[in-house]
Parts: C-alpha cells; sequence; structure tokens
C-alpha cells in the first residue's frame, strides 16, 4: 500500500486519472490539462516547445520468507485521509512558448509516465564517455560558439525558472546524483506552491542531501517528500533528521529502501518527538533491527501527531513487535501499523496484540503478513478481532495459521462488527478451514472483501462457500486464485453467480480451469448479472473453444455489466483472441459499453 490508507480520505492528495499526453515531432516540452510536465529529447532538434495541450475525454480504449516486502493481493485502494487536492495548474490554450534546450536535459533528465507533475526522457544518442555536470551551461559542447553558450545558459536558467512554480514535482528514477539535487534545490527553495516532490531512485547519497539546508527550513508548502531508494543509509538520515525537526509542512515521508538502519532510525525517532506535521512514514525495506524499532516505539510515546507507520521488510523481529506494542498502551493517535515481513512469530504477536488491545486510540489498518504466524498466533489476533471496534482492514497474508488459525478467526468474525476486508492468502488453509469461514459469512454482513488466495482449497471448500454466497453475505470482493479449485469448483462458482448480487471483482487465475471451465463460467455471463464487473481467468489453460465461449457470452447479454476481463497467460490462438476482440467491438456499438480484455 505505497501510500497510506489514512492520507487518502482528509486531505485527497491522489491525483485523478487523465489521459496520457501526445508528442509531435517537434514538441519536446508539454504541459497538459493535468498539470502534467514533461520533457521529450529529439536527437536532431535543438528546439524544444512548450505547448499547452487540453484535457481531452475519456475514449474508447484498453483501459514467503524474504524479508523484501512486496504488497499482498487483499491490499485494499486507500479510502482514508488524502492529503488534499491539488490546485489546477493550467496556462491559456493558445500560448506558445519555445526556447533552446539545453543539451543537458536530453541527455540525464529521463522521461517515465507518472501520475502527475514533472518528468523527463533521455536522449539516448549521447557518446560514450561524456560526463555531464549539472552547472548551468557546464556540458555545452567545446565545439559550440560562445553565444550559443551564452543563449544555452540563458535558457537553462529560464527553465529553472519553471521549475518555482510547479506543484507536483515528479523526477524519480533519473539517477540525477548529488549535483543534480544541488542544481534543482535552488529553484525548490524559492518555489512556494511545490506540494509535492519525488526525487526517489535518483543515486543521492548524504552529501546531496546537504543540497536540502535551508529549503525544507523555509518551505512550507511542500507536503509530501519522496526520497526511496537512494542510498542515504544512516548518515543521510541523520541529516534529514535535523533539516525536519522544525519543518511545519511535510506531512508524508517516503524512505523506503534506504539503506537505514538502526542509528539512522534512532535520529528518526528523536526527530518525530519534536516535529509535529509528519502524519504518513514509511521506512519499508531497510535494515531496522529491534534496537531501532525501539527508538520508533519511543517517539510514539511522545509523538501526538502520527498517524501511519510502515516497518514492512526489516528485521524487527519479536522484541520489536513488543517495543511497539508498549508504545501503543500510550500512544492515542496511531490509525495505521504496516509490520510486513519482520519475522514476528507467535510469541512476538501475543506481545504485539495485548498492545493493540490497550491502545486508546483507533486503529484501523494492521498489515502482519509474512511474520511466521502459526494457528497459536492467529489465536491472539482473534482475541483482538472479537473485541476491536475501530480495525477495518486486517493482513495475515503469508503466514501459516492452517485450518485450525482459520476457524479461529472465522469464529472472532462472528462477533465482529467493523472489519471490512481480510487477507487471508497463502495461509495453508484446506477445505475445512474455508468452510469455517463460509458458515460465518451469514451471520456477518460486514465483511466485503475476502482473500483466499495461494490456499489449497480445492473444490470441496469452494462448494460450501458457494452455497452460503448465493443468498447470503456482502463479499464485494472475492480472490481464489491458485486454490486447485478444478473444473468441478468452476461449476459451483458459475451455479453461484447466477443468484449473488454482490460481488463485483471475482479473481479465478490459475485454477486448470482450462475450456470446460471457461465454457460453465460463459453460460453464466449470459444471464443477467448486475454485479460481477472484473473477472480475472489468467493462468488457466484455456484454448480457442473457450475464448469463443466467452466471446458469445459477452455478445449474448446486453445487459452484462463486466468492464474488465484478464485472459493472460492462456492458451488460445489468434483465432481465439480476435473472437474476443470482435465481441469487445460488439458490445461497444450496440451496447454503447466498453469491455477491457488483457491478453
Amino acid at each position: 500500500m505505497e501510500s497510506s490508507l489514512l492520507l487518502s480520505r482528509s486531505f485527497n492528495f491522489i491525483p485523478s486519472p487523465s489521459s496520457s499526453p501526445s508528442f509531435n515531432h517537434r514538441s519536446n516540452f508539454l504541459i497538459s490539462g493535468n498539470n502534467k510536465l514533461s520533457f521529450s529529447p529529439n536527437t536532431r532538434a535543438a528546439v524544444v516547445c512548450l505547448v499547452i495541450k487540453a484535457q481531452s475525454g475519456s475514449g474508447r480504449g484498453a483501459g514467503g520468507g524474504s524479508r523484501r516486502y512486496q504488497q499482498s493481493q487483499g491490499e485494499p485502494t486507500s479510502p482514508y485521509l488524502p492529503l488534499r487536492d491539488f490546485s489546477p495548474f493550467f496556462l491559456p490554450g493558445a500560448a506558445l512558448f519555445c526556447f533552446v534546450a539545453w543539451k543537458m536535459v536530453g541527455s540525464v533528465l529521463v522521461s517515465k509516465p507518472k501520475k502527475s507533475g514533472l518528468s523527463f526522457n533521455k536522449n539516448k544518442s549521447n557518446g560514450q564517455g561524456a560526463k555531464w555536470l549539472f552547472s548551468p551551461g557546464s556540458n555545452l559542447s567545446q565545439s559550440t560558439t560562445a553565444n550559443f553558450e551564452r543563449d544555452s545558459r540563458k535558457k537553462l536558467n529560464s527553465f529553472a525558472r519553471e521549475l518555482r512554480y510547479l506543484p507536483v514535482v515528479d523526477m524519480s528514477g533519473q539517477n540525477f546524483g548529488d549535483e543534480g539535487l544541488f542544481f534543482l534545490a535552488e529553484s525548490l527553495g524559492q518555489n512556494q506552491s511545490a506540494e509535492e516532490v519525488d526525487f526517489s531512485g535518483n543515486g543521492i547519497t548524504t552529501n546531496g542531501l546537504r543540497a536540502f539546508e535551508g529549503v525544507l527550513e523555509r518551505n512550507y508548502s511542500l507536503r509530501i517528500l519522496n526520497l526511496s531508494g537512494n542510498p542515504i543509509g544512516d548518515e543521510g538520515a541523520k541529516c534529514l533528521s535535523d533539516m525536519l525537526v522544525l519543518n511545519g509542512g511535510i506531512k508524508k515521508l517516503q524512505l523506503n529502501a534506504t539503506g537505514i538502519g538502526d542509528e539512522g532510525a534512532r535520529a528518526i525517532g528523536e526527530m518525530l518527538k519534536k516535529n509535529a506535521t509528519i502524519r504518513i512514514l514509511e521506512l519499508n525495506n531497510n535494515i531496522i533491527d529491534y534496537s531501532g524499532f525501539s527508538s520508533i516505539a519511543g517517539a510514539l510515546l511522545e509523538n501526538n501527531t502520527i498517524w501511519s507507520i510502515h516497518l514492512n521488510g526489516n528485521y524487527g523481529g519479536a522484541l520489536g513487535a513488543a517495543s511497539l506494542a508498549k508504545a501503543l498502551e500510550i500512544n492515542t493517535t496511531l490509525r495505521e501499523l504496516h509490520l510486513h515481513g519482520n519475522g514476528i512469530g507467535n510469541e512476538g504477536i501475543r506481545s504485539f496484540v495485548k498492545g493493540l488491545a490497550a491502545h486508546r486510540g483507533d486503529i484501523r489498518v494492521v498489515d502482519l503478513g509474512n511474520n511466521d504466524i502459526g494457528w497459536r498466533g492467529a489465536s491472539y489476533i482473534a482475541e483482538y478481532i472479537k473485541q476491536t471496534k475501530s480495525l477495518f482492514w486486517l493482513n495475515l497474508y503469508m503466514n501459516d495459521i492452517g485450518d485450525d488459525g482459520a476457524s479461529n478467526i472465522a469464529d472472532a468474525l462472528r462477533e465482529n462488527q467493523t472489519i471490512t476486508a481480510i487477507d487471508l492468502g497463502g495461509n495453508n488453509i484446506h477445505s475445512t478451514g474455508v468452510i469455517a469461514l463460509a458458515k460465518i459469512l451469514k451471520e456477518n454482513s460486514v465483511l466485503t472483501s475476502l482473500e483466499l488466495s495461494y490456499n489449497p482449497v480445492g473444490p470441496e471448500g469452494v462448494e460450501t462457500l458457494c452455497q452460503v454466497l448465493k443468498f447470503h453475505g456482502n463479499i464485494e470482493t472475492l480472490k481464489l486464485g491458485w486454490c486447485q479449485i478444478g473444473v468441478k469448483g468452476t461449476q459451483y462458482i458459475a451455479d453461484c453467480l447466477k443468484y449473488n448480487t454482490t460481488i463485483s471483482t471475482l479473481d479465478l487465475r490459475a485454477n486448470g480451469l482450462g475450456d470446460e471451465g471457461a465454457v460453465c463460467l460463459a453460460q453464466s455471463l449470459k444471464i443477467v448479472n448486475e454485479a460481477l464487473t472484473s473477472l480475472d481467468l489468467g493462468f488457466n489453460e484455456i484454448r480457442d473453444d473457450g475464448a469463443f465461449a466467452l466471446a458469445q457470452a459477452l455478445k449474448a447479454n446486453e445487459d452484462i455489466k463486466i468492464t474488465y476481463l484478464n485472459l493472460g497467460n492462456n492458451f488460445f490462438t489468434t483465432y481465439g483472441q480476435v473472437a474476443l476482440t470482435e465481441a469487445q467491438d460488439h458490445v461497444y456499438e450496440m451496447y454503447d459499453k466498453e469491455i477491457t480484455i488483457s491478453f
């Protein structure tokens, strides 16, 4: 959940989707109606044009044990606490500004499609061995005339001035290094409108971070700072923490995969004791051990503003979880705690759950995936589920709770009235555990998302689940990928879809459906279903016959609600693909509905 669930409700910082900007053969510099500034160098042209492009309407188109954290299958989209709507940034549609591009922009700053902001494209035709610097005019060819040098420096400075007014600056993955940051920091220091800056993956070290000295102290408009993927280490964390002690603007700080260890975590902890504005802190995939966890926990005893802490993919262990538990007994503001992949184990979970139970605030999101939790640890979690009045999302992905643990969780969900999404994927749950979970759905109408992928459920478990879901429960998202359900299990699901009115997202990847299973599902799709909008049938050995059946089902049902169908990594030929594409066109032309089909 790269972005926090918390921020996405109260501040609304996530930009809205928009159409991708288009470039012509002469345009290198474009600002579209969604505030996106991008560079695309033309190897044969030195002229860069600033083009104003109106927002276009949406047209018809396709729409284990490792310490490294990976987002689980059931991680929800962020319904909470968005940072804020960014003010529109636009210029009159007829305005056209042209200026000479400095060679460095084409050769060093690389473009990639991002959600919003400033991005760059790299000119790959640079001569090998060229050394690019970031001081104005330092990369000009020695054979260039003096007039050209002066003009290029002038235009480079003009570009730097533009940077001073952008609300979103996204230069992730450009590898511009420390020197580049020193060059850009001056302009950012004068930018009092920038609310989000992404400098992730740029080879920035501690030396480069010193470019921010003075910038963060006087810039109070900046809300989100992303420095993930830069090797700043402990020294960089100390340097940055010193700058952020008195910063009054940044609310979200992202330092994922930056080589921060216990010393860096200690510096960040001391900073959090004094900083009163940071709401979200991301320290995923670092090398923070028990000592660093203790430092963060110590900060929670004094900090009364932070909402969300991400420590996925570190080395906290049982002792680290216990230290956080002690802090939870005192802290009242924390809403989210992400501890995926920390080797906490059953004993660590017991201590951690005690802290959660004693927490006097409203914990809404808890991520405990990939933490070596067995059935005993699941029993501790079940006790907490029974008593919590605030938790709405629980992730236990890739543990080993088994059928006994699943049964304990099911009993707890019978009493819980707050949890809307639970991820039990990859937990060695068989039919017995799924049957226990299915039975409580008759009584629990709060749960809307159930993730059971990577469990050997088999057709027996699916049969009971489908019998209940025909007329009971309120499940909207059901994920059963890699569950060994086979054709027989697919028949139960197809029958369930004829009656169910709540399931909108169904994941059946890698279940050996084949053509026979695809035909069963196609027959159900011909019947009116006003709920199902997304169906994933990837990795199911479906051939042409199955593709033809699905295509016919899409054509036959004029009331079909499906908008996304994934058929990637199957075995049908071009004939099957053509049939599905024709069905896609038919639905659009006859019913004015768009279906995205992935092959």
